[in-house]
């Protein structure tokens, strides 16, 4: 696929100008391994002055403050804020659940995975995208430096429905992968006939700043508009089948299941430290992250 159709795909210029002046934001403290533009509370080696501290043998001579050892006749050294980079990671779902709706649930994923990607790498953080289904042997690129949008486009583009893997085995798989610690994002539909608790509760004990974004679809979340009549339901990733009639007290009985599991998944995320965040795949990419997303303090 061309260049220009990615970035038209994925992110549209009005959003690249917004997310240009944004900054991937952690409720932790974390240490980097590489100079970033961020600023620690750590002292470094930036050219933003800290404080001084008496000399003690062994430090580095170039940072001597010969003036005050003109004045006071004792060596001081020159202490300065260290500027760390940032890991960020999204892990996204790309089950054959995922490819549904229209944009499916996938596209939508991967167009804010770009989108969070993208302020990461306009900060030098370091970015790394995944999916749940991702082996050790081909893990996704370490992407750094706005020179590597390209290359994370690609991946996205590259990234197809049909992994039908565990959450918790693939949250496991990602953890051995990433065991360092940074911001994690993981966009998915929260299916999975064994439940989402067991691999948000692995996520949870893990030293990162977590962050779920389950995404549905508009008929997902009121599908009296559009689903009516006898039906045979075929779940798309193991074939069971289920025969229903559409009607009201049907449609009540699943709005009343719905927003209990979305309630549910809300609370086991805020009792272990995680930020939950309910995406319509209606409401444009572009607002979820400059709107919702800077509310819950993602992003500034």
């Amino acid at each position: 696929m061309a260049k220009t159709n990615i970035v038209s795909d994925l992110l549209s210029p009005e959003l690249l100008a917004q997310l240009e002046r944004m900054e991937l934001v952690s409720r932790k403290v974390f240490r980097g391994r590489m100079k970033g533009e961020r600023r620690s509370k750590r002292k470094g080696t930036s050219v933003e002055f800290a404080d001084f501290r008496p000399y003690v043998a062994g430090d580095d001579l170039r940072f001597i403050d010969w003036n005050m050892y003109a004045r006071l006749d004792r060596l001081f050294l020159k202490m300065f804020l260290e500027e760390e980079d940032l890991h960020f990671y999204t892990l996204i779902d790309a089950s054959t659940s995922m490819d549904f709706g229209a944009p499916s649930k996938l596209t939508y994923a991967k167009q804010m995975a770009a989108a969070l990607g993208f302020v990461g790498l306009c900060r030098t953080d370091r970015v790394r995208i995944e999916t749940l289904g991702t082996s050790t042997r081909k893990p996704g690129p370490v992407l750094r430096g706005r020179q590597s949008v390209w290359r994370m486009l690609d991946y996205l583009d590259g990234i197809e429905s049909g992994e039908n893997v565990p959450l918790l085995e693939g949250a496991k798989n990602f953890c051995l992968r990433n065991s360092g610690k940074g911001i994690l994002v993981l966009i998915t539909d929260l299916m999975d006939k064994e439940g989402f608790e067991p691999a948000l509760r692995f996520l949870s004990t893990q030293q990162m700043d977590v962050y779920v974004i389950q995404t549905l679809a508009p008929v997902e979340l009121n599908p009296a508009e559009q689903i009516k009549g006898d039906l045979k339901l075929v779940d798309c990733e193991d074939g069971d089948i289920a025969e229903i009639t559409v009607s009201r007290p049907l449609l009540d009985k699943y709005k009343r299941t719905l927003d209990a599991f979305v309630d549910g998944a809300r609370t086991f995320c805020a009792k272990r430290g995680m930020v939950y965040m309910l995406a319509n795949t209606e409401v444009p990419v572009g607002s979820l992250v400059s709107n919702y997303l800077r509310q819950r303090g993602l992003l500034r």
